[in-house]
């Protein structure tokens, strides 16, 4: 079975976002990227599924401009088998992520789809529920854990107050949560044969998609500063002051 999983460039969780001085928009000038977290999660599902002999090839793919290439090495560098990059310069809301990995998809026909839950810069949590709407596959969001048997996955996911599982008929999509695994590193071995592995370059209008913007950016700010916290001497001096805040 062939597995595609989705992976975003986007800022380095590490590094803390600016905000720009038109304020349309954070910072990315000279600003340190990396895989989405959610993204290198779900790369890391599908080798495990590789290394366990449900998958036969892993096809890693991303939506954006040409240092995105730098995305998709660190996937092959974990264990991807190929990558396929659709050049886009300008930034692609969801709704178009989708399209174009529909288009993707209909041409690779994987048996699995697997995304990141959402993308740590826009937070939309979109992409896998529409990507899923659009094919008429079923879908099993937030995992945490997923299981193959035969053309079946069982997705156990996150809902609120517990745990759900869903079984998945075949082609299925999978978003992943944070508890699903744990993405390994990369060794320099495996960095040095990521770049001898094939890397295609594409557009949106090899797979027919349609990347409009549909939304406008009116404003941009930072957050609030924190105020300053309650001073108080005692415990009870602490629960009169909010019984008093309570009737206010």
């Amino acid at each position: 079975m062939k597995v595609l999983v989705a992976a975003k460039r986007v800022v380095d969780p590490n590094v803390k976002v600016r905000v720009k001085s038109d304020g349309l928009g954070v910072e990315l000038a000279n600003v340190k990227m990396a895989m989405n977290p959610f993204d290198e999660i779900a790369v890391e599902e599908a080798i495990r599924l590789k290394e366990v002999g449900k998958a036969d090839e892993i096809v890693v793919v991303s939506i954006g401009p040409a240092q995105a290439q730098e995305t998709l090495r660190t996937a092959l560098a974990m264990g991807a088998d190929r990558a396929i990059l659709v050049k886009v310069d300008d930034q692609v809301e969801p709704l178009g992520v989708a399209k174009v990995l529909k288009g993707v998809v209909e041409a690779e026909k994987p048996g699995l789809v697997i995304l990141g839950k959402q993308a740590t810069d826009d937070d939309s949590n979109q992409t896998g529920q529409m990507l899923a709407a659009l094919l008429g596959w079923s879908q099993g969001t937030f995992a945490s854990k997923v299981v193959l048997e035969g053309n079946i996955a069982k997705v156990t996911r996150e809902v609120d107050g517990g745990l759900q599982t869903v079984e998945l008929k075949l082609p299925a999509i999978v978003t992943t949560d944070l508890r699903l695994n744990q993405p390994r590193y990369a060794s320099l071995p495996n960095i040095m044969k990521a770049k001898k592995k094939p890397l295609d370059e594409k557009s949106p209008a090899d797979f027919g998609a349609d990347v409009t913007r549909r939304l406008k950016v009116l404003k941009t700010e930072e957050p609030g500063g924190r105020k300053a916290g309650v001073k108080v001497k005692t415990v009870a001096e602490l629960v009169d002051k909010l019984k008093n805040e309570a009737v206010l």
